[in-house]
């Protein structure tokens, strides 16, 4: 079985994007409407500005131009993950921990399928959330999504 469009994208455009100092947080492909998009997500320390996102889209335009690994017509749009930042890579448990997480589960898990609190980090392969003293290791296999979520 061959590599999904997604990994097939990322593949490739991981090293354009690491080149220019610059992480690759997510890649999305998605149909909005009559609409394909292919929105990729990128961040670096102290946040990246319009001038990082022009520079990504042109650069990376030109390499899935080259590779062809998407079929049909898309938009293509490259802008930073914003405050509320998707976690998927251990790499991103480890550098938020301390910070407020919303995890959103596939299943229900204890009676809820949302959790905010503040990341304790991975604990083998459980996200581990601390809220009002008490911490919760949800198992990362049934984890839908988690995010950053901004505290006002």
């Amino acid at each position: 079985m061959g590599e999904s469009i997604m990994e097939q994208v990322e593949a490739i455009i991981a090293p354009v994007i690491t080149e220019q100092g610059l992480e690759l947080v997510d890649v999305e492909y998605v149909k909005e409407g009559a609409h394909w998009y292919l929105r990729i997500y990128i961040d670096k320390e102290g946040g990246v500005d319009i001038d990082d996102c022009t520079n990504v889209s042109h650069l990376v335009s030109e390499v899935l131009d080259k590779h062809d690994p998407i079929a049909q017509a898309y938009m293509l749009e490259v802008s930073s993950p914003g405050l509320e930042r998707p976690l998927k890579k251990d790499e991103d448990f480890e550098r938020f921990t301390g910070k407020l997480v919303r995890v959103l589960t596939k299943e229900v898990y204890q009676g809820y399928k949302e959790f905010t609190g503040y990341l304790v980090g991975l604990i083998e392969d459980d996200i581990v959330l601390e809220y009002e003293k008490e911490r919760m290791a949800i198992p990362r296999a049934i984890v839908d999504k988690a995010n950053l979520t901004f505290e006002f």
